[in-house]
């Protein structure tokens, strides 16, 4: 009888062939080099789209990505000094 100890022990024979037979052949130049150009026109393509947006609302007077980011940082490192000078005069409070 075929029970599930022998069907897992040949999926377990199956996966092993197939992933050392996969991993062999994604290592590949044939794979590699145009699935790396692929990437790279990808990546381009999404850099000229992100341009033309952060364009696009720029010239509609609006922040873009690029400076919503630079204005949360301006807020976080103003956060950071609020919250030390909190300790310190916590520490001034207690001491004084």
């Amino acid at each position: 009888m075929f029970g599930w100890s022998d069907w897992k022990k040949s999926f377990d024979r199956w996966e092993d062939a197939t992933a050392r037979y996969l991993e062999e052949w994604l290592k590949s130049p044939l794979v590699l080099g145009p699935s790396g150009m692929m990437l790279s026109q990808a990546m381009k393509m999404k850099a000229q789209s992100d341009r033309a947006l952060a364009q696009f609302w720029g010239s509609m007077g609006l922040p873009t990505k690029r400076d919503q980011e630079r204005t949360l940082h301006l807020l976080n490192q103003l956060q950071s000094r609020l919250i030390d000078l909190e300790d310190q005069l916590a520490e001034v409070r207690k001491n004084g």
